[in-house]
């Protein structure tokens, strides 16, 4: 491959709602798998395969951040493109400690108020009153994880490596791609993570592990601003993951395949066969976990119907909410443990569970979501796009002149990112 990276042609780059639309079904199907118990909880894609919400959520991070920064590392300075993906980094950890501490104050409340301490037992709040001083420690840190509070720190990893990692994808994408199984491989078979604090027992997504989804996003957004693909269209591949998606289906649902599906990993197993293969280990994103999502989005980007229709009124609501990503997942997190709260309450109060109530909580979440992103959008808070010039930015291109080709490439980032979206 070229050490050089191809030129952009604008003409071949395009909004893809696609993106939006996804990113915001993964956000609704976040919040509801974090309500756990409720009958909305079985409608989710986790029941119908291997993967879940969360993979989906970060292979479109890395799609998204190519989209947004990739050709900041076209030519040089660098500086500038790093500076603008380590300062959303910034806010993904600021945003982060915000979560925690109000999902904090409400699992507190519920312990003082309620007379119930169930929460505050699950979730990694006991370490509280264990060890407080080493929370107090492990939170800002990133290196004390709340339960449900723990896909921040991952993404916020990832960006301060990103600028490393797209510099690398636009000149050898092979060798990225290699550096990135390797180290996923590696994570998967000696199970070395990263440690945490208090309790040195790793971090729940393993970082060594789940980079690979980030690295893969970040091959495909590249590709997709030049206008090409990744993995190419073919028959057979369409053929190979509609198949591991119907496998994945029928393992889940059907009691006489699971039966005999689960006999054969336990009989690769025995043979020797490594644990990232045989096993469904969400934490250290195992094959059989992996290969579901990478089958999933392969046929998601080959289906016609859906690449005609994402932009249309019928997937408005979740394209609004993709293309407010941080924020929508912010709040569906604090509401998530609202709602987990009022379900505790609705419980202490001797009542058995309801799905009346439990619609009105889930729905109720989602529509929350669905009116913060609307009013973001309706005020004119879009990610990505460009606001009239501050003094700082022509600071900064008094202090890092550029050639009229960078000047170029740069109108041509800023169009890009306005019409596809950030994170």
């Amino acid at each position: 491959m070229s050490a050089t990276p191809p030129p952009v042609d604008s003409s071949r780059t395009a909004r893809d709602h696609r993106i939006d639309v996804i990113r915001g079904l993964a956000l609704a199907m976040i919040f509801i798998n974090h309500v756990p118990g409720t009958v909305f909880e079985r409608l989710t894609s986790r029941n119908f395969g291997f993967s879940d919400a969360a993979e989906a959520f970060v292979l479109l991070a890395g799609v998204s951040a190519a989209l947004a920064y990739g050709r900041g590392f076209a030519a040089p300075p660098w500086w500038p493109g790093i500076a603008r993906i380590w300062s959303r980094a910034w806010t993904l950890y600021l945003v982060h400690l915000l979560i925690s501490m109000v999902a904090l104050a409400i699992v507190a409340s519920m312990a003082r108020w309620s007379g119930s301490a169930r929460m505050m037992m699950s979730d990694n709040f006991r370490a509280l009153y264990q060890d407080p001083l080493g929370v107090f420690i492990g939170l800002p840190t990133m290196l004390h994880q709340f339960g449900y509070v723990n896909i921040l720190p991952l993404y916020v990893l990832f960006m301060l490596a990103a600028p490393a990692a797209i510099w690398l994808g636009l000149r050898r994408p092979a060798w990225l791609l290699a550096l990135s199984v390797g180290l996923w491989a590696l994570a998967g078979t000696t199970r070395i993570n990263l440690l945490t604090y208090p309790g040195l027992n790793g971090w729940f997504l393993n970082p060594l592990a789940w980079q690979l989804l980030f690295v893969l996003g970040l091959l495909i957004g590249l590709r997709l601003k030049d206008g090409g693909r990744l993995v190419p269209v073919h028959p057979a591949l369409v053929g190979l993951a509609a198949g591991y998606v119907v496998l994945a289906l029928l393992w889940v649902k059907v009691p006489v395949v699971r039966e005999v599906a689960n006999g054969g990993m336990i009989w690769l197993s025995r043979q020797g066969a490594p644990r990232l293969i045989t096993h469904f280990d969400k934490g250290h994103l195992e094959v059989p976990r992996l290969f579901h999502i990478l089958a999933l989005a392969y046929l998601i980007s080959v289906w016609p119907w859906f690449r005609q229709r994402a932009g249309l009124w019928m997937f408005w609501p979740l394209a609004v909410m993709g293309r407010q990503a941080l924020p929508v997942f912010a709040l569906g997190t604090i509401l998530s443990f609202v709602a987990r709260a009022l379900r505790e309450l609705w419980s202490l109060n001797g009542n058995a569970p309801s799905f009346g109530f439990d619609a009105v909580v889930i729905l109720g979440g989602l529509l929350l979501q669905l009116g913060f992103a609307v009013l973001r959008e309706r005020v004119g808070v879009v990610p990505g796009r460009r606001q009239s010039a501050r003094p700082s930015d022509r600071t900064r291109r008094d202090i890092w002149p550029v050639t009229a080709q960078q000047q170029a490439g740069q109108r041509h980032q800023i169009e890009v990112t306005a019409r596809v979206g950030t994170e």
